[in-house]
């Protein structure tokens, strides 16, 4: 769908420099998703990996986020064994809701209510990332805690529309609950892409 180098906002990796490759394609349908215009695949021209692999060459990047829609959808090892022969980090962000092909430095699953992740990826999970939209997600991302790994980072984060309502309810749960931190879209608060 697109690709740009920014700052990563959110989770264990925000403020870090990274390449994002956003692919088209999504049928977990969030409905308070941000990129919407992710969910089609046909609105969005196909990109050869050998052009993605030059548009990031021409950045200073060292880390490639590989983000959607949902790209889980798709065979990955392709696009990442190129990032990895040209010595590039492989980061994704995943609902987990399909299983994951390629080879991953950093996996992030943000798990999804309209299509649950696959326990077998949330084992594999470097970081598991739960959107607070209401309060029975801290009951969703109780459960998916459950099932990851036990080095998995635990992170919850504010749906943007909702941050002012919301973020004072995951405050108070994070101090009665510490095995949680806290993730911010700060990327919006820096006014980057």
């Amino acid at each position: 769908m697109e690709d740009f180098y920014t700052i990563q906002g959110e989770g264990f990796n925000s403020g870090k420099a990274a390449y994002f490759l956003r692919l088209a394609g999504c049928d977990v349908g969030c409905v308070w998703c941000d990129v919407k215009d992710s969910w089609s695949v046909e609105n969005h021209p196909m990109v050869e990996i050998v052009e993605m692999i030059k548009r990031i060459k021409e950045s200073s990047a060292d880390k490639v986020v590989v983000t959607g829609g949902e790209p889980a959808m798709y065979d990955l090892k392709p696009l990442t064994d190129a990032l990895k022969k040209n010595n590039l980090l492989c980061y994704i962000e995943t609902s987990g809701a399909y299983p994951l092909t390629g080879n991953w430095d950093w996996i992030c699953v943000s798990p999804k209510k309209f299509k649950a992740p696959l326990p077998d990826l949330l084992k594999k999970a470097n970081e598991l990332k739960v959107i607070v939209y209401n309060k029975s997600d801290f009951n969703w991302g109780e459960k998916n805690a459950q099932l990851v790994n036990e080095n998995c980072l635990l992170y919850l984060q504010p749906e943007f529309s909702v941050l002012d309502e919301i973020l004072p309810k995951i405050i108070e749960y994070v101090k009665t609950n510490t095995k949680w931190r806290i993730s911010l879209q700060t990327h919006k608060v820096m006014g980057v892409r």
